[in-house]
Order: C-alpha cells, then structure tokens, then sequence
C-alpha cells in the first residue's frame, strides 16, 4: 500500500472501510497479534493509548517492531525486558501525524491486556485501542491531535455505539498498571475537537 503524505491525511476527512477494517490512505502493517473477536460481539469503545520505544525517544522504528514480535532486545536494554511480549494497537498516531494501521478495525488488537470498562472484563473484546506516540513527560503534537480527532470522528461514524462518553484512557481500564496516555494528553482539547 502507498504512502500518504502526512499532510494530505490532515487535511482530508478520514475514511473507514468497514469490510476490511481498515482506514483509507493510511500505511497497513499487519501484525499478526490479533485475533476474531467473540462472536456476535459489537465494538463500543474506544481506548487511547501512548508509546514510546525507546522510553521517552520518538521516531524510531521500536514500536512498529514491537508490534509485528521483530524487536531486537540488543538494540536498547530496555528491549530485553519487552521483546518477548505478544501485542499491538489498532492504530497508531506519530508524532507528526502520520498513521499507521496494525489491525483491522473489526479484528480483536491484543492493546489492553488485563482490565475493566464498564463493568465488563476483556476490553480488548469490545474495543478500539488507538497509539499515541508519547510519554507521561512529554506534551503531545498539535498534529497528532488534529489526526486523532479525524481518526476519533471516522471511528464514531462506522461504529456508532462509541460516544464522547464511551472513550478512555488506558489508565481508565487498567489503571493499576498503566498511566497512558498520561497527564499531558489534553482530554477537554481532544472531546471538544470532536
């Protein structure tokens, strides 16, 4: 699949392919931690995430390696602890805008792990999980949120059970583990864009 310059994604609304999940004009690398999800089940939410591989670095190619089971653990210490892991998001955000597809929108994405979203366990059943390429110390792009908020409107518009209400942090779902997308993602700039 081509790439799309980052700047005409921006300024073009987004599309979604319903039948094979994917976003139009975005780059598709499959990862293969994935999986159907339960029959009969309807996507609902949608869970923001952020990354950074290495730690508090941005650019690179770790998380894309991280997603498709190829990362080195001799590339960065911090990899040896990681690289054994089985995991992936839906989408991910870069931090200058571009967007990159892992999984198919109706595929299960293995990003939430063990947590809990309205009142319900397994939210990787029922949800959409998006990447955020960031830390906890670093205040987010204005490109990644003017992306995400065009990625954010085609996700509403293809499956409508995700509201404003219905959007969560990873820290919402899991909040004994995790602490993504952190204290300087802007929730009110982000649900007002919408």
């Amino acid at each position: 699949m081509p790439v799309v310059p980052t700047i005409l994604i921006r300024e073009q609304p987004m599309q979604i392919d319903r039948k094979i999940g994917l976003l139009e004009g975005v780059r598709f690398v499959p990862s293969p931690n994935c999986d159907a999800r339960p029959h009969g089940t309807e996507i609902e939410v949608l869970v923001i995430h952020a990354i950074s591989l290495p730690p508090g670095e941005f650019g690179g190619p770790g998380i894309e390696q991280l997603f498709c089971n190829a990362l080195d653990p001799e590339d960065h210490f911090h990899y040896r602890s990681i690289c054994e892991l089985k995991v992936s998001a839906h989408l991910l955000v870069r931090r200058d805008g571009e967007v990159v597809q892992f999984v198919p929108l109706h595929k299960r994405a293995w990003h939430a792990g063990e947590s809990r979203c309205e009142g319900r366990a397994s939210v990787n059943d029922f949800s959409i999980g998006v990447e955020l390429e960031g830390s906890d110390e670093a205040p987010f792009t204005p490109a990644q949120y003017q992306v995400l908020t065009k990625v954010t409107r085609a996700i509403m518009q293809t499956y409508t059970a995700i509201t404003r209400e219905r959007i969560y942090g990873h820290n919402d779902i899991a909040s004994e583990r995790k602490t993504d997308p952190g204290p300087n993602f802007d929730w009110a700039r982000y649900l007002e864009s919408l």
